[in-house]
């Protein structure tokens, strides 16, 4: 193994902690169910997300670090945006063609790391 990716491995591994606490603070600002969480983080098993909820994992994949990075990104310009009001926004049907009158979560959670980094763009946008 190359000496580039035991840093990476160990950059991830320093990385789960911090970024699953603040996954699932987040988790509990937007009410989301575990069905929802399971979606976000790309999981297909709910006694995977069990174990990452108890801590039980030495190192996220690189996808569920992006993932969790882009949700961070929007609960933050979320709370730029709208402080008052920020963490229904995601819930609330959106008129803008992006999200066709369905909610920002709707999109997010449909399975795709891409529609993550589309709503990041779209609050990233919206603050200028």
């Amino acid at each position: 193994m190359a000496v580039a990716s035991v840093a990476k491995a160990t950059d991830r591994k320093d990385l789960t902690g911090p970024a699953l606490r603040t996954f699932f603070r987040i988790a509990d600002a937007w009410g989301l169910k575990e069905q929802e969480q399971m979606r976000l983080l790309g999981l297909d098993s709910r006694s995977t997300l069990q174990a990452w909820k108890r801590g039980a994992i030495a190192a996220l994949s690189k996808d569920a670090l992006e993932r969790i990075s882009y949700i961070m990104g929007i609960y933050k310009g979320l709370h730029i945006l709208l402080p008052k009001t920020a963490d229904d926004w995601v819930r609330k049907p959106n008129a803008a063609p992006l999200f066709a009158g369905h909610s920002a979560l709707d999109r997010m959670i449909s399975g795709n790391v891409a529609d993550l980094y589309v709503v990041r763009q779209y609050i990233d946008a919206q603050r200028g």
